[in-house]
């Protein structure tokens, strides 16, 4: 039961990155004021990859042990990639109106993704830490 409800939480989150994301980059095309939303929206979100990564830490969540890996390596690209697109438009080159949707969805799914990245990095770290006469 509650495997599921770690799996609809990372849903959740997703989709409320996305949602966020979207809602932002659509303001700043449309030059709306939006500033006093950013912190506790952004905060939302990065509560819920907080909640994500402690249930994929106790093997409750979306995140299974074999997954982890994969996980860590699309989150640290994700992570890259908001990064790299907040201070540069010349991507987009003559659609320019894209740009702070693709930067402002990248930015939040990565807020949602890096709190449970770094618990399933200090997991994985534990793990690998181990040794064989610890785990009996």
């Amino acid at each position: 039961m509650i495997k599921k409800v770690g799996s609809w939480l990372f849903l959740i989150g997703i989709c409320v990155a996305l949602l966020v994301g979207l809602i932002f980059g659509v303001g700043q095309t449309t030059n709306a004021n939006l500033t006093n939303l950013e912190a506790p929206l952004g905060i939302i979100v990065a509560v819920l990859g907080f909640i994500v990564g402690i249930l994929s830490f106790f093997a409750l969540g979306a995140v299974t042990q074999e997954k982890v890996p994969t996980f860590l390596i699309a989150s640290l690209i994700l992570i890259g990639l908001a990064i790299a697109v907040s201070s540069t438009t010349w991507i987009f080159g003559s659609f320019r109106e894209l740009a702070p949707l693709f930067t402002n969805i990248t930015q939040y799914l990565a807020i949602f993704v890096a709190p449970a990245a770094i618990i399933l990095v200090v997991r994985s770290l534990w793990d690998a830490a181990r040794t064989k006469e610890s785990v009996k």
